[in-house]
């Protein structure tokens, strides 16, 4: 069974830093890009990074470019994100998202910036 467990969500403040991770398991990991994607209040779906299988490459969203870093660890199933330089309009619930699976999801970790 595919499973995704997001954490490291919290309560910062503006230009604070936080690390997600993604706990992933129930498929082979190394085989598939991963991604982010986040679910702010009242607002459509967002894919803030996509990184692909092997950690070769990443793509971030105009929003996050420069601030966010995707990355993941393939011997222990794990995916990061890495956020700094947060803003209120990063509030949100973060979920990692395999793009091939979109119907997997992970109960995902809410991330709350304050001014």
């Amino acid at each position: 069974q595919v499973q995704l467990v997001e954490s490291g969500g919290d309560l910062v403040q503006v230009g604070g830093s936080l690390r997600l991770s993604c706990a992933a398991s129930g498929f082979v990991f190394s085989d598939y890009d991963m991604s982010w994607v986040r679910q702010a209040p009242g607002k459509e779906l967002e894919r803030v990074s996509q990184i692909v299988f092997d950690g070769g490459s990443a793509l971030y969203s105009d929003s996050v470019l420069g601030r966010f870093t995707i990355s993941r660890d393939n011997r222990r199933n794990m995916l990061y994100l890495q956020m700094n330089s947060l803003k209120p309009e990063d509030t949100g619930v973060y979920y990692c998202n395999i793009p091939s699976m979109p119907l997997v999801r992970g109960q995902g970790t809410q991330v709350t910036v304050s001014s």
